[in-house]
């Protein structure tokens, strides 16, 4: 029987299609998608954004670059106008200075990254190791590049437990260590002292990820050229850059030059770099509105801690973990309320009755403030 010419030669009756179950890793199949819950219409408080809006004449020159920028064209690869608007923003030495033996290696967010070290390093058998709770993204992308995790508790109080940590260096040799500096979700500087314990006891790379650098004054750059094999990850997208997801690495070339054969061409679009050095331009902007969320980081706390069964703890970052009976129920509530705040006390057994906020805008603060103390009336 001669075939239509219509017919569509992937038909066939006698063969089944591939299933996702018969043909991705277990551990894929395993995962859950990051969760990005629907915020139409609510004081969105659940993903640590800086709240206030750029000045209106910062705005318009942004938007006459947006409108002249050569969009049909590919962007510089090596991004140099913002790779140098970078190092002067943390008072790197520049690329060319007999002084710097660092490099500045740009990603799409820090999630690029993590996802860029973990697959530089994932031999067979090889080990990520983090603490936990911390960012979900270490674990996940552990699985994405088929390396074993390792996760450590901390101490009930959120403070790094030193001894497993070494002894769980000692057992399992890991490739790549993850500490986030503040931690997120408990907003706490790890023992500077403990971290450099901890370097120096790696086999391997120590990556710590200062997400959150903006609101508080410790950092861990000017300990890149004491320990070869530290790098320091950081976002803007904490500091007013969300939604331009740009993300770097400073690390040693002899690192970075390897790292550098990963990174997918012109990951950082045209828009991004154009926009992204504007706003580095006035980077003083940038850093008097984390001032301001860091002024009202303050006030929340004191707010938070006049309430009855309620238990912020410290933060050095712009949210406030805080701990409070039937989270879950106080979590749904605030959204019947039209406040969205993160849930997270199904994430690990030290977040029990956990829930997290981030330091919004006086005007939202107070719209928390005032649906969390009518939430735990009704418990």
């Amino acid at each position: 029987m001669r075939r239509s010419l219509h017919a569509p030669y992937f038909m066939s009756a006698t063969r089944s299609a591939v299933t996702p179950e018969q043909l991705l890793r277990p551990e894929i199949l395993a995962l859950h998608a990051y969760p990005v819950p629907d915020s139409t219409g609510m004081v969105k408080l659940d993903a640590m954004e800086n709240p206030y809006a750029l000045p209106l004449p910062l705005r318009e020159e942004i938007a006459q670059l947006v409108a002249d920028a050569a969009i049909n064209r590919y962007p510089d690869a090596a991004a140099h106008a913002l790779k140098a608007s970078i190092r002067e923003a943390i008072s790197l030495p520049p690329e060319n200075s007999s002084l710097s033996a660092m490099q500045i290696l740009l990603g799409n967010g820090s999630d690029e990254i993590i996802q860029l070290l973990a697959m530089a390093v994932a031999k067979p058998g090889a080990v990520l190791l983090s603490v936990e709770p911390s960012f979900v993204m270490y674990k996940m992308i552990a699985a994405f590049t088929g390396m074993q995790y390792v996760g450590v508790p901390l101490n009930a109080d959120f403070t790094l437990n030193l001894p497993a940590m070494l002894e769980s260096i000692k057992q399992h040799q890991p490739a790549l260590i993850f500490l986030a500096y503040p931690n997120n979700p408990s907003g706490n500087l790890f023992d500077a002292a403990a971290i450099q314990k901890i370097i120096e006891a790696a086999p391997g790379l120590v990556v710590v990820d200062e997400a959150y650098y903006a609101f508080t004054d410790a950092s861990f750059i000017p300990m890149l050229a004491r320990y070869p094999n530290l790098l320091v990850m950081r976002t803007f997208s904490k500091l007013g850059m969300a939604g331009l997801r740009l993300g770097f690495l400073v690390g040693s070339t002899a690192w970075l030059a390897q790292l550098e054969k990963l990174r997918l061409p012109y990951n950082i679009g045209v828009l991004t770099q154009q926009v992204a050095l504007k706003l580095l331009q006035h980077h003083a902007v940038l850093l008097q509105q984390a001032t301001q969320i860091k002024q009202d980081r303050s006030l929340l706390q004191q707010r938070l801690s006049a309430l009855k069964n309620v238990q912020p703890f410290t933060s050095d970052a712009n949210f406030i973990l805080f701990r409070t009976p039937q989270a879950t129920q106080i979590f749904e509530g605030l959204k019947q309320r039209g406040v969205l705040i993160k849930n997270l006390s199904a994430g690990h057994p030290l977040l029990a009755d956990c829930l997290r906020v981030t330091v919004g805008s006086p005007q939202e603060n107070e719209r928390f403030s005032v649906a969390l103390q009518e939430c735990l009336q009704t418990i």
